[in-house]
């Protein structure tokens, strides 16, 4: 690193503290370089001088932190029945700072194979549907109810539900996404805690957590029922409307 470059970066870390409110750093000199390679924990608003917080590149650490942290504590789960005959466990994937959440209801044969979520014939429409909203997989995060595929491909049952629902609870927690689109019948039903048939709620904003969330058909459902993809994409509408929000 040149002289002049260093010089800036230099400049630049001590304003920052300054607007902190340092008056002097009482450090020697060869701690100068540690101190321009950092980053500050803490940044002030330019339009809101006396409210610090914390930077985005903080907040997205500490998000993968916690995701990271999450799927060990998940382990190599026995928690229930689905753990016997599964091949991989199914955490989810997709961006830390995603504004849209998927959550789907189990994974299939592909998504146990490959241990990602939404990669069979219905995960592909998925990926389009997420590029037809004008965003890409990898800024959205997809995850399912059940993080093991249950056997020959069957709803997951309600003791599986209540074994696994908490993981994906605090996934969404975590992830604080400003919009949920859950997919199918079983991902509506078990995270609004009601028996109300999908059709009845897709199209509707529902609230969890004061997260708005807009229940639509399964993928796997449309590729049976391709005449019903006009209804996702009405549904999908509305939510890109809420994210513009």
């Amino acid at each position: 690193m040149v002289k002049r470059e260093i010089t800036e970066k230099l400049i630049k870390a001590i304003e920052v503290y300054e607007e902190l409110g340092f008056t002097y750093l009482p450090l020697k000199q060869d701690r100068f370089i540690e101190l321009i390679k950092s980053k500050p924990v803490y940044a002030v608003s330019e339009t809101h001088a006396d409210t610090v917080s914390e930077p985005e590149s903080a907040l997205s650490i500490n998000k993968d932190q916690a995701l990271t942290q999450l799927r060990e504590k998940i382990g190599d789960c026995t928690r229930c029945k689905l753990h016997k005959e599964r091949k991989n466990i199914v955490y989810g994937e997709g961006s830390s700072d995603a504004r849209l959440m998927f959550i789907g209801e189990g994974p299939g044969r592909d998504e146990d194979i490959q241990s990602r979520p939404f990669v069979g014939e219905a995960g592909k429409l998925l990926t389009r549907l997420i590029e037809k909203m004008g965003m890409k997989r990898e800024d959205v995060y997809i995850a399912n109810i059940v993080k093991c595929r249950p056997p020959f491909n069957r709803d997951p049952e309600e003791d599986e539900i209540a074994t696994c629902k908490p993981f994906v609870e605090r996934q969404v927690e975590i992830i604080n996404p400003k919009v949920i689109m859950s997919l199918g019948r079983v991902s509506a039903q078990s995270i609004l805690g009601m028996k109300m048939p999908i059709g009845r709620m897709r199209g509707n904003f529902f609230s969890i957590n004061d997260t708005p969330l807009m229940p639509t058909f399964h993928p796997a459902y449309l590729l049976r029922n391709p005449k019903d993809k006009w209804l996702v994409w009405d549904d999908a509408q509305k939510v890109l409307e809420k994210l513009r929000d």
